[in-house]
């Protein structure tokens, strides 16, 4: 497989949200949004033209929240950066590596689990998951006595890749290779439909990096997430 455009997975928000996401978006002229029940992220078409920011302004509403990903962001006046840092974006092109251990049983998770993937995310902090984040692709999970101890899942997907996300294992738990099964599992079942897997992940966890690394993934380039509140 080779890498998508540049362009598309340097906006990653923005292609899927026009693209095989765009049932579960929110548009208005230049930005584009995920309902915000389903996730925080939205996006420009361009960064850096005023017009864009206006039209996302006025598509949140006054101190609405979003949470931007792209190579830079400088946030114009009125706009209020409530948390900001940088993500090594990832990408897997060749099959997954083979794991020296046997894989654990996965189950695919569902909107009833919820309850309890919920308290996972809290506990771990893989990012942003919402109640009805898991609408947006399949996620699996690994049970440990019938404790939901790991889980991860598919969030954006483009016209060319399906971005991995919600890659938590409970502290109890971690250590076995949890992690590095499921993302393995999901690039899988992403390269089967002739996709590419990407994930994001914080670029200062070089812990993740590695067991990504140990998959197959690279590191692509760094993006930025700005997590913003509109003017009010």
């Amino acid at each position: 497989m080779t890498d998508p455009d540049s362009a598309v997975l340097d906006n990653p928000v923005w292609h899927a949200l026009g693209g095989p996401q765009q049932r579960v978006a929110q548009a208005r002229g230049s930005a584009r949004r995920y309902l915000p029940e389903l996730a925080p992220f939205a996006a420009l078409a361009d960064i850096d033209d005023p017009t864009s920011w206006t039209d996302l302004a006025d598509l949140v509403g006054p101190e609405g929240t979003v949470v931007l990903a792209q190579p830079t962001i400088t946030v114009p006046a009125g706009w209020a950066t409530t948390w900001a840092g940088e993500a090594s974006q990832m990408i897997l092109t060749g099959a997954p590596r083979p794991l020296p251990s046997d894989e654990p049983q996965l189950v695919k998770l569902s909107a009833d689990d919820v309850g309890e993937i919920l308290p996972l995310v809290a506990r771990t902090e893989p990012g942003p998951f919402l109640e009805r984040t898991i609408e947006l692709g399949c996620y699996v999970g690994i049970r440990d006595a019938g404790r939901l101890v790991a889980m991860a899942g598919e969030r954006m997907r483009g016209p060319t890749f399906t971005e991995i996300s919600a890659v938590c294992t409970d502290e109890a738990a971690r250590g076995r290779g949890l992690a590095r099964h499921l993302v393995a599992h999901l690039a899988r079942t992403i390269q089967k439909r002739k996709e590419i897997a990407i994930l994001h992940v914080v670029a200062t966890n070089t812990a993740a990096i590695a067991s990504y690394e140990a998959v197959g993934f690279r590191t692509r380039r760094r993006l930025q997430f700005s997590a913003l509140s509109a003017p009010a």
